[in-house]
């Protein structure tokens, strides 16, 4: 073996070696000094775009969000807290919300959302409850008009008036065992008597009115108004609703409003002579579609509505049964779209 000239190839390795060490290491150190890596310098680096709250009032973000999705998003959210901010129960006694459910199966959701569709065309407004205290002669020949359902005192275009049933329930609820209509009167302090079937005041238009405006906030009144509606009209609709196999809020809503409108029996024009005249078929939409096209025949004839205020009255309903809204519960939006409309 030749030991010298393993030892001087061995030096030279070791010195080559340690060269190409100082090379890496100063390849490594330029590469990790003070310069960082692109994605953490871009994250410390001041961003291009001005925010909001520094920017020139008249000058476009550099990044603007989609139009329509803002849009959209806002439009959820707004709904969103309308439906969370509405208590449909607290428009009803527990009482009353208890008598309904028992006798009809609907709720207080389902039932607010039915007097709101019947007071559009009535008063123009969705707040129904404003009304336990209404009274007025609208001059339709039916005496004066009252209270959340319309009771009349009648006349001539409305020879079986309500009005006498709902203050002889007036009578009943504070307490008479033989109530009557005078009873009712006398109860509120107002003067008038049966004539025939009709109630005549004898007390100044504006006596009555004035006393019955005082019976807004009345538990009494309000719970004898809700009895006499589901006696004159509300039982009547929802035992034909179930007659022909329908329980939805709608039908039941649409055959209520046609009652206390045009009358509950009787005539054609009433909801009686509008059923005879919508047929037999056992699917409820396809029966209501006729009922629809059968009422808005006639709804603005007999002093029933002012045109169109009749035709609109009943597309609210059949707009509904179209969007699919048959049980009108979480129907918020789709009840104020609906009722959208001007009364003229």
């Amino acid at each position: 073996m030749n030991t010298t000239n393993h030892k001087e190839t061995h030096s030279r390795g070791k010195f080559i070696a340690a060269l190409l060490s100082f090379a890496l290491l100063g390849s490594i150190t330029a590469m990790s000094g003070p310069a960082q890596p692109k994605a953490f310098a871009d994250e410390s680096a001041p961003s291009i775009v001005q925010p909001l709250d520094a920017a020139d009032p008249g000058s476009e973000p550099a990044v603007e969000s989609s139009p329509s999705f803002s849009a959209a998003s806002t439009d959820l959210n707004s709904q969103a807290v309308t439906a969370a901010a509405i208590n449909h129960d607290a428009n009803f006694s527990p009482d009353t919300l208890q008598f309904l459910k028992s006798n009809t199966g609907l709720d207080g959701e389902q039932w607010d959302n039915i007097m709101m569709l019947v007071n559009k065309p009535e008063q123009d407004d969705l707040n129904w409850t404003k009304y336990y205290g209404y009274c007025e002669d609208i001059g339709d020949n039916r005496g004066y008009t009252i209270g959340i359902f319309g009771a009349t005192t009648g006349g001539s275009n409305d020879t079986g008036p309500d009005g006498p049933a709902l203050f002889k329930e007036y009578d009943r609820v504070k307490g008479a065992s033989n109530p009557t209509v005078e009873g009712g009167l006398k109860r509120i302090g107002v003067n008038g008597k049966m004539s025939g079937s009709i109630l005549k005041i004898t007390d100044s238009k504006s006596v009555f009115v004035k006393k019955i405006n005082g019976l807004q906030n009345d538990a009494a009144w309000r719970e004898a108004m809700w009895r006499t509606f589901y006696n004159v009209y509300i039982k009547y609709s929802v035992d034909q609703a179930k007659k022909r196999g329908f329980t939805s809020a709608l039908t039941i809503g649409s055959f209520v409003d046609t009652a206390l409108n045009q009358g509950a029996d009787g005539d054609s024009g009433s909801l009686e002579g509008i059923l005879s005249r919508s047929g037999s078929s056992k699917d409820e939409k396809t029966f209501m579609t006729k009922f629809y096209a059968e009422r808005t025949k006639i709804v603005d004839t007999n002093d029933y509505n002012q045109p169109p205020n009749g035709k609109n009255r009943v597309k609210q309903w059949s707009t509904l049964l179209s969007m699919g809204e048959i049980d009108l519960k979480d129907a918020d939006a789709a009840v104020k779209k609906v009722t959208n409309w001007e009364l003229k």
